[in-house]
């Protein structure tokens, strides 16, 4: 049997390496939309957080998502972001 290698990726919030399948991508699109990506194959530039809360607030604290996407993330962006991600919990 081979062992395939899980591809890992970094939180934004947390800074800890995990699988790709436990996080949630977020996506900067082309023209500047920021959106979640749970199929993790939408166009854009990507960045990856845990699928809590408590990684977002952490990452709007550190500036995390700032860093990954290389221009500032409005604050609206982050309430989006938040609103979207306790819908996927709870829902």
């Amino acid at each position: 049997m081979i062992k395939r290698k899980i591809p890992l990726r970094k939180c934004t919030g947390c800074q800890e390496m995990k699988s790709k399948k436990e996080l949630i991508r977020i996506v900067k699109s082309e023209d500047g939309e920021f959106s979640l990506d749970l199929t993790g194959k939408k166009s854009g530039r990507g960045a990856y957080i845990c699928p809590n809360t408590d990684c977002l607030l952490k990452a709007q604290k550190s500036k995390g998502l700032e860093r990954s996407f290389k221009c500032a993330v409005p604050k609206e962006v982050y309430e989006q972001l938040k609103s979207e991600l306790e819908g996927n919990i709870n829902g």
